[in-house]
C-alpha cells in the first residue's frame, strides 16, 4: 500500500500477479515479499517475493505495475542503479543478475557470483562500483560495467556480513553491519578499515547473539542511533528508542524524521521527530508521533464518498425540480 500524489493510496496484492508453476502445475513459493527497493528519484519501485517473482513499478506520474518477471533463485536483496536503467538482484545461491528497467520485459543477466549465499547488494553514487556481502564474512568491490574486475576485499569482519551502505554524504565510505555484533567503516576503493564500533559495549550482552544482530530491530525491540563524523570517520553513538514491539524496519526522511515499522497492529508506523538542544547532540531528544495512514485515508475517503453523494442528490433534486418547471410551463401553454 503506498499513498499517491493524488491523497488516495495504491494497493498492489501480489497474490494476483503471474506465478510460475511446477510440472505438477502447482504454484512455487508463497506471496510472501523478500526484498524491495525504490530508485533513487522514487520513480520506480521494485521487490521480489518468495515465488521468485520481479515486479516492476513505476511511480510518477502515477502508480503502475510494469513487468512480473521471474528470477532463477529466491532473493535476498536488491538495488536500482542511480542512472534508473537497471535493477540489481542478489540471490541464495550466490549471484547477481541485473534487469533492464527501459526494457521492462527483458530477461536477467548474470553479472557476478560468490561461493556462498549473498546477504547485501549495494552501488557507489555514480553506478561506478558495485558492492556485495556475503554469509562468509567477506565484502567484494566489483566495477560495475565489468563486474569480473574485482577492485578490492573488504576482510574484517568474523561473522556473515548481513547489511552494507555506501553512505550518500560520503560517497567514499561503506558501513557495514555484522554477526560479530560490530559496525565498521570502510574506504571501500581500497578495502581499508578505518572503523570498528563494538555493539556489545553499548547495547548489552543482547547484541552478542548472531541471530539478534542479523535482525536486530525483529528481534530487540529497541533502535540504537549513530552518529557519523566524517572528518574523523567514526561512528558515534548517540542514542537508543525502546519500543513496545519488535521493530521491522526503519528510515530516515530527508528532514531527519525517523520513521519505525513496528509488530504492532493498532500503531504499526511511529515518528520520531528530532529536537535540537544547543549546538551538541541532534538527537538528545526526540519525541514520539503515531501515525496510522489507513485511518487517515479512511476517513478522507468517506467525505469524499459523502461530499459526492451530497453533489449527486443536489444533481439529481435539480434535475427534478428543472423538470417539474417544464411540465408546469407545458400545461399552462396546452
Amino acid at each position: 500500500v503506498f499513498p499517491c500524489s493524488d491523497e488516495n493510496l495504491f494497493v498492489f496484492d501480489c497474490s494476483s500477479a503471474e506465478k510460475q508453476q511446477d510440472e505438477k502445475g502447482t504454484d512455487k513459493g508463497s506471496d510472501d515479499i523478500l526484498a524491495f527497493a525504490f530508485s533513487p528519484s522514487g520513480g520506480y519501485f521494485a521487490l521480489t517475493d518468495d515465488s521468485k517473482r520481479l515486479i516492476l513499478f513505476q511511480t510518477k506520474p502515477s502508480w503502475e505495475c510494469l513487468s512480473v518477471r521471474f528470477v532463477t533463485r529466491r532473493c535476498t536483496s536488491l538495488v536500482i542503479t542511480a542512472a534508473e536503467d537497471k535493477i540489481f538482484v542478489a540471490d541464495k545461491s550466490g549471484d547477481v543478475y541485473s534487469y533492464s528497467i527501459t526494457e521492462s520485459k527483458a530477461d536477467g543477466k548474470l553479472e557476478l557470483g560468490h561461493v556462498s549465499l549473498l546477504m547485501d547488494v549495494a552501488l557507489s553514487a555514480d553506478d561506478q562500483y558495485i558492492l556485495t556481502a556475503d554469509r562468509d564474512e567477506k565484502i567484494r568491490v566489483s566495477l560495475t560495467k565489468a563486474p569480473y574486475s574485482i577492485v578490492s576485499y573488504c576482510m574484517g569482519h568474523r561473522e556473515f556480513v548481513s547489511k552494507i551502505l555506501v553512505i550518500p554524504n560520503c560517497p567514499d565510505l561503506l558501513l557495514s553491519a555484522s554477526g560479530d555484533s560490530t559496525l565498521r567503516l570502510w574506504q571501500y576503493k581500497s578495502g581499508e578499515e578505518v572503523h570498528c564500533c563494538q555493539l556489545s559495549a553499548i547495547c548489552g550482552p543482547q547484541a552478542t547473539k548472531p541471530d539478534q544482530v542479523f535482525f536486530p530491530l525483529q528481534s530487540i525491540p529497541t533502535v540504537y542511533i549513530f552518529q557519523l563524523d566524517a572528518t574523523a570517520q567514526q561512528l558515534l553513538y548517540k542514542q537508543q528508542i525502546s519500543l513496545k514491539h519488535k521493530g521491522w524496519d526503519i528510515a530516515f526522511q530527508e528532514m531527519g524524521d525517523l520513521w519505525i515499522l513496528q509488530e504492532d497492529k493498532e500503531a504499526p508506523l511511529l515518528m520520531y521527530r528530532a529536537c535540537f538542544v544547543g549546538a551538541g547532540s541532534c538527537y538528545s531528544h526526540l519525541y514520539k508521533a503515531s501515525f496510522d495512514n489507513m485511518d487517515e485515508y479512511l476517513q478522507r475517503k468517506e467525505k469524499k464518498l459523502q461530499q459526492q453523494k451530497k453533489k449527486n442528490q443536489d444533481l439529481q433534486h435539480g434535475s427534478s425540480e428543472q423538470a417539474k418547471k417544464k411540465m408546469k410551463t407545458e400545461e399552462s401553454s396546452l
